[in-house]
C-alpha cells in the first residue's frame, strides 16, 4: 500500500512542469483577485459595508500560512511569466496565448502605484491606508490615477480570464458551465467598477466635513509629504527596473536568435517530403509554425496532450533526453518506444527526418450544400454510422487523443458523405447522421448513400493503416441506411436553431445501425433504398428482420465488409451506362 501510494506521488510530480506549476500559482492569485473584486462591488451597497467586506479580505489573505503562499505565487508566477517571454521562441496566432503573456507582463507596471501606496506605506511607516484613503486619493487626485487603476483591474481579470479558459476547455464539462462563467467574467468586474465608482463619490460627498477629514485623513493614516516622496521614488525605482529587466530579457532573445543563426541551421525533414531549414533551439512544433506546416496540436504545444508526437527516422542516441513533463505525457499514452517524442518539447540539435503521427485535421470547413424543400415533407435517405469501441478507445489515453481520434474518425466520413453529394448533419457522440437528396432526385440518393458507405469504408480502412502504431485495435463501425418521407426544417429556439429531419425513416436507420452489432455486419441497407438505387436481387444477402417500433418486420440487406459495395456499384455503373 505504502509502495503504491508513494509511486502515485511520484508519477503525478513527474507530470508537473514548469506550465503547471504556473497554473497553480495562477489559480492562486486569480483567487485573491476574485476575493478583491468581490469585495470592491460591496461598495454599491454603502461605505460600510466595503470595511466590513475589506476586514474579512484581509483577516484571510494575511493570515501567515496564507500570505506566505499567496507572495510566494506572486513572485513564481511573475518570475515564470518573464521565462516564458525569453523562452518560447514562436505562437500560434490561433490562440489567445500571446495576447495574455502581454497582459501578463503589464500586470506589474500597471498595479505597482497600488501597492506601493497601500502594502509598502504600512510595512514602512505603519500607514493604516483603507477604503476611505485609497479612495480619496484616487478620486481627489489627477485623472489618470483614476484611469490606470481601471486598466489594471481589467488587464489582470482579462489575463485571468484567459488562463481559466486555457486550463477548462480540457474538462469534459467546460461547455456545460461556459456560459456561466462567461456571465460571471462579465458581471464581476462591472459590478467592482460600479462599486469602485459609488465608493469614490460616497468618500467625496462625506470629506467635505472637517470632523471627517480629522478622523479619515491624519498623518497617521496617509503619511508625511516626505514618507510619500519615498514611496513615490520607490516606485519610480521599481518601474524603470521591471522596463529594464523586460528589456534585458527581449535583448537577450535577439542574442540568442543571432547566435543560434550563427550556430548553424539544420534541417527537418518531414513524411510528405518537405524540408525546412530552421535554426538550432527551435522545437519542432514551433519550426512548424513558423514555416506554415501544419502540425496537429490541440493542446497548444503545453505538453498537456499528446497529439503533437512525432516518430523519428533513424538514429535517436543523439537527440536531447525527454524533459520530465515528456516523458510524463508518453508514458501516459503508452509510448516506451524511444523514436516516438513529442514535437512541442523536442528542440533537436541537429537534422531530423520524422513523421507526424497525428495528421492536422483538413478536411473541408464546411459544406453549403442547398436546403430545397425546407419545411416540406420530401423523401430523404438517412445514413447513420456509429464508430465501435470509443469507451475502451479512453482508456489510458489523455482526453484531447481520444477527442482528436474521434475526429479524425468523423472526418473521414464526412468526407466520404460530402463527396457522394450527401449533407453531414447531426454529429451524436462518435456518431454521425448524413442526409441524401436535399437537391436530387430520390434514385440517385439512394445511389449516392450506397457509394458514400463504400468510401466510408475505404477512409476508415486508411486512416487504421496510418494510426496502426497507436491502435490495439483497428477503428470498426456500423452503418444503417434508409429511405422515406421526413420534414426538412430548422428547430430549435431563438438563436439555436439547427437544419435536420423527422420522420421515421431517420429513426429506422438509427435502429438499422444498431442492428450491425447483432447481425454481425458493417452495413445494413433497407430494401426500398437497394431498390431505387437499382442494385441487383442477388447482389447482396437478404434478411428479415424486427425493428423496434414497428408492427412489422422489415426486409434488409447486409454487407459483412462495406468494400462488397464498391464491385456492386460498379457493376450497376456499368449497366446504366
Amino acid at each position: 500500500m505504502t509502495i503504491s501510494i508513494s509511486h502515485r506521488l511520484r508519477t503525478a510530480f513527474r507530470g508537473i512542469g514548469v506550465r503547471q506549476l504556473r497554473l497553480i500559482c495562477g489559480i492562486i492569485l486569480f483567487s485573491y483577485l476574485l476575493s478583491h473584486f468581490l469585495n470592491h462591488a460591496l461598495g454599491n451597497i454603502s461605505l460600510q459595508a466595503l470595511g466590513e467586506g475589506l476586514y474579512y479580505h484581509v483577516r484571510f489573505w494575511q493570515f501567515p500560512p496564507v500570505a506566505v503562499l499567496f507572495y510566494s505565487a506572486i513572485l513564481v508566477h511573475g518570475g515564470l511569466g518573464v521565462w516564458a517571454l525569453y523562452q518560447r521562441r514562436q505562437f500560434s496566432r490561433r490562440t489567445l496565448e500571446p495576447l495574455q503573456l502581454v497582459l501578463g507582463l503589464s500586470i506589474p507596471a500597471l498595479i505597482f502605484a497600488h501597492i506601493a501606496g497601500v502594502r509598502l506605506g504600512q510595512t514602512l511607516y505603519g500607514h493604516e491606508k483603507l477604503y476611505p484613503q485609497v479612495l480619496y486619493s484616487y478620486w481627489t487626485g489627477p485623472s489618470w490615477r483614476v484611469w490606470l487603476m481601471t486598466a489594471s483591474l481589467l488587464t489582470s481579470w482579462t489575463h485571468g480570464c484567459i488562463g481559466l479558459h486555457g486550463w477548462l476547455r480540457l474538462k469534459p464539462f467546460y461547455r456545460r458551465i461556459a456560459p456561466g462563467l462567461l456571465a460571471c467574467a462579465v458581471l464581476i468586474p462591472a459590478l467592482a467598477l460600479l462599486g469602485f465608482y459609488r465608493g469614490g463619490r460616497d468618500v467625496i460627498a462625506t470629506s467635505a466635513t472637517a470632523e471627517w477629514r480629522a478622523e479619515n485623513l491624519s498623518k497617521k493614516q496617509m503619511g508625511t509629504p516626505s514618507e510619500q516622496a519615498t514611496l513615490e521614488t520607490i516606485m519610480n525605482g521599481f518601474l524603470i527596473a521591471y522596463l529594464g529587466l523586460i528589456g534585458v530579457v527581449l535583448t537577450a532573445r535577439g542574442v540568442r536568435a543571432l547566435h543560434e543563426r550563427r550556430g548553424g541551421m539544420l534541417t527537418l525533414s518531414y513524411n510528405n517530403g518537405r524540408t525546412i531549414r530552421v535554426p538550432k533551439g527551435l522545437s519542432v512544433l514551433e519550426a512548424s509554425l513558423r514555416n506554415n506546416v501544419p502540425h496537429a496540436s490541440m493542446c497548444g504545444g503545453r505538453a498537456r496532450c499528446s497529439t503533437c508526437r512525432i516518430r523519428v527516422i533513424g538514429d535517436c542516441s543523439a537527440l536531447p533526453a525527454p524533459s520530465p513533463r515528456e516523458a510524463f505525457v508518453l508514458t501516459q499514452v503508452g509510448a516506451a518506444d524511444p523514436s516516438i517524442r513529442l514535437a512541442c518539447q523536442l528542440r533537436p540539435t541537429g537534422d531530423l527526418s520524422f513523421f507526424q503521427l497525428f495528421m492536422p485535421n483538413l478536411t473541408p470547413s464546411g459544406h453549403s450544400g442547398p436546403r430545397a424543400g425546407i419545411g416540406q415533407e420530401r423523401y430523404l435517405v438517412s445514413l447513420f454510422v456509429d464508430m465501435r469501441g470509443s469507451t475502451s478507445l479512453a482508456e489510458k489515453r489523455l482526453p484531447f487523443d481520444v477527442v482528436f481520434i474521434v475526429n479524425r474518425f468523423l472526418g473521414a466520413v464526412s468526407q466520404a458523405v460530402l463527396t457522394n453529394g450527401g449533407q453531414p448533419n447531426q454529429f451524436i457522440g462518435d456518431g454521425m447522421l448524413a442526409l441524401f437528396g436535399l437537391s436530387v432526385d430520390p434514385h440517385i440518393a439512394c445511389g449516392q448513400a450506397i457509394q458514400a458507405a463504400r468510401d466510408i469504408a475505404a477512409n476508415i480502412a486508411e486512416l487504421n493503416g496510418f494510426l496502426s502504431h497507436d491502435l490495439h485495435e483497428p477503428i470498426r463501425f456500423g452503418i444503417g441506411i434508409h429511405g422515406g418521407e421526413v420534414i426538412v426544417g430548422e428547430i430549435g429556439y431563438r438563436d439555436h436553431m439547427v437544419f435536420t429531419a423527422l420522420g421515421d425513416s431517420v429513426n429506422v436507420a438509427s435502429r438499422l445501425q444498431d442492428l450491425t452489432k447483432t447481425l454481425g455486419c458493417q452495413v445494413i441497407i433497407s430494401e426500398d433504398v437497394c431498390a431505387r438505387a437499382g442494385l441487383a436481387a442477388g447482389a447482396l444477402p437478404q434478411q428479415e428482420v424486427e425493428i423496434r417500433g414497428r408492427a412489422e418486420p422489415m426486409h434488409v440487406r447486409t454487407a459483412t465488409d462495406a468494400s462488397d459495395l464498391a464491385a456492386q456499384n460498379s457493376s450497376d455503373e456499368g449497366a446504366a451506362a
